[in-house]
């Protein structure tokens, strides 16, 4: 009985390590598309997505089957159960990558990114790069130490993030609507591969010690407030709203969904009319009502 259960979980495994080295893929070629606007790299980034969805759920019925049959128990359920878990996380940062190669494509031959946002990114890519490559090692060693350079370096990633923000806020931005959308929008698939990449490498901490990294009490990361993109994306819908289309003012109100303070944001826009009033005009009573009607429900796929 022991033998069957080490042969099938050593297949799961299989499968897992070849699902993160298609999520390696898959993050090293979208950023190969967005910065050299490679439609090939782009499109094979995209059509590769359907074999790492595939590979997710390959791993999480054969888990789903251990946990039936075998009915594993201590460090075997811990084990069984992190394997779903990081499945399920590989399979997001397949989807962001792909979602970045959707922007890329969309606006190719040009470039989603202004010119002068290309050195943030590019220096969030290879970050990213570095990343995945430490994710494949990891995973195929169950490195702790690998695990925990990984969730260290993160704030590297996360302030590059930030100034994102700061680019988009600029008084010097010469970009279009279009590039603003996508230079906050990619920011935060990137930023989001990362965080992932952490979520796997606690996984694999505990699946070793048996320990939660993400309980430590030493790490003191309180999340970004509420209020810091309340500013950002206020201030940057008002100082652009005279002169975005109808579809453009609504998609700011959609990123404050993609934050989490939808409705912080939407209330505040609802006390705060004359400003927008005077900037949308006729618009302003239909993006209120497109924004609060369909933003929510298209948010939810993003907010990976």
């Amino acid at each position: 009985m022991r033998v069957i259960f080490n042969e099938e979980l050593k297949a799961v495994a299989d499968d897992l390590d070849h699902m993160v080295k298609g999520v390696r893929k898959a993050i090293n070629g979208a950023g190969d598309a967005l910065l050299n606007q490679n439609l090939e790299a782009a499109q094979a980034v995209i059509d590769g997505d359907i074999e790492i969805d595939a590979l997710e759920a390959s791993v999480v019925d054969q888990c789903v089957k251990l946990l039936a049959k075998q009915n594993p128990v201590a460090t075997d359920l811990r084990v069984v159960v992190s394997t779903m878990r990081l499945a399920t996380t590989f399979e997001r940062m397949g989807d962001l990558a792909r979602h970045i190669a959707e922007a890329t494509r969309r606006t190719y031959p040009a470039s989603p990114l202004p010119a002068e946002a290309q050195p943030l990114f590019a220096e969030m890519q290879a970050f990213l790069n570095d990343v995945a490559d430490q994710t494949v090692s990891m995973l195929s060693d169950r490195d702790t130490k690998t695990a925990e350079q990984i969730i260290i370096n993160d704030d590297k990633l996360d302030e590059l993030h930030k100034k994102t923000f700061e680019l988009a806020q600029s008084e010097d931005w010469a970009g279009t609507n279009q590039q603003l959308i996508d230079v906050v929008l990619i920011g935060r698939f990137m930023e989001r591969l990362g965080d992932h990449a952490v979520s796997a490498a606690r996984r694999v901490v505990y699946i070793v010690s048996g320990f939660d990294p993400s309980k430590e009490p030493t790490r003191d990361e309180a999340p970004t407030s509420p209020d810091f993109f309340l500013a950002i994306f206020f201030s940057i819908f008002l100082k652009k709203a005279a002169s975005v289309s109808l579809t453009e003012a609504a998609f700011f109100v959609y990123l404050s969904q993609v934050f989490g303070v939808f409705d912080v944001i939407f209330g505040k826009l609802l006390s705060s009319v004359c400003p927008f009033r005077q900037a949308m005009g006729k618009n302003y009573a239909t993006c209120l009502f497109f924004a609060h009607i369909f933003l929510r429900n298209v948010a939810a796929q993003y907010v990976q």
